[in-house]
């Protein structure tokens, strides 16, 4: 109901009366999207009209790719920072200092043509121009530990 704007008008055709309706509605998952409207256009046939699909992103959802990507950054930061330990013996401890160096954001596919109508692009060429992307450089200083060594206990 929130996600959702109806707009009707009824006018007077000769003899008849004419209803034409306008549904907006914001979806947030485009499989359910499609059911909609494969539904609709089962249930209604040629009296409906489905406008292709605007898409856009919340800001709660960009703030989220965000958090997402530097995790991942430093995530990734320390997978290789145990593994260089692992090369020379030691053992990777704490992190001392992380810190998130750059953060880029772009959205669309570079080499696409710019086309001067948007009804005009497909439905994957739409999806490819609403995709948004993200990269974060971060550095992080871990404490290095040597390897203990295990001594066996005979019981």
């Amino acid at each position: 109901e929130e996600n959702m704007t109806i707009s009707e008008d009824f006018s007077r055709v000769e003899n008849t009366y004419q209803m034409e309706a306008e549904v907006c509605i914001t979806f947030s998952n485009f499989g359910k999207m499609q059911n909609v409207c494969n539904l609709l256009i089962e249930k209604l046939g040629t009296s409906i009209t489905i406008s292709p699909p605007h898409f856009f992103h919340t800001p709660g959802a960009i703030d989220t790719l965000r958090r997402q990507v530097c995790v991942a950054a430093v995530g990734n930061t320390r997978q290789k920072a145990q593994e260089v330990c692992r090369l020379f013996g030691q053992t990777l401890g704490k992190p001392l200092l992380i810190r998130e160096e750059e953060t880029k954001e772009w959205g669309g596919h570079i080499d696409s043509p710019v086309s001067n109508s948007p009804d005009s692009l497909t439905l994957q060429e739409r999806i490819q121009n609403a995709t948004a992307y993200a990269s974060c450089r971060v550095f992080a200083v871990f404490e290095i530990k040597g390897k203990e060594k295990r001594r066996s206990k005979l019981l």
